[in-house]
């Protein structure tokens, strides 16, 4: 089971940092996928963090959020800076096989253990 927390409000410009909990397996076994969905859209990816703790991400996140890999904790991170309103939405974490290949980590339909979200609003 997965667990996305971390969420809350802030004005633009801040800073928030999620966490993905992992219980029942070993996290760092698994690609790991953050996804966001805003009211009255679809679900999106953000980004993610292959088994081997390579990372990707949507390119309109670049330069703002990094994903990280805390293996002590079994968790994995999701820091965003730079926060924009159009960043508002719930937001998940999911795993997929460390089989899956790369350019299949970009869509939903790759993984198949999702967290229950976390609300992020940004505004002022």
């Amino acid at each position: 089971q997965l667990q996305a927390s971390g969420g809350g409000l802030v004005r633009p410009g801040g800073s928030l940092r999620l966490s993905c909990a992992a219980s029942g397996r070993t996290i760092s076994s698994y690609n790991v996928g953050w996804f966001r969905q805003a009211p009255g859209k679809e679900r999106e990816f953000v980004g993610g963090t292959r088994w081997s703790s390579n990372t990707y991400y949507k390119d309109s996140v670049k330069g703002r959020f990094t994903i990280s890999r805390n293996n002590a904790e079994n968790t994995v991170d999701l820091q965003m800076n730079s926060l924009k309103p159009e960043d508002t939405a719930v937001y998940y974490c999911a795993a997929a096989s460390k089989r899956k290949i790369l350019s299949s980590l970009f869509t939903s339909e790759a993984y198949d253990d999702w967290g229950q979200g976390t609300l992020v609003t940004v505004s002022s």
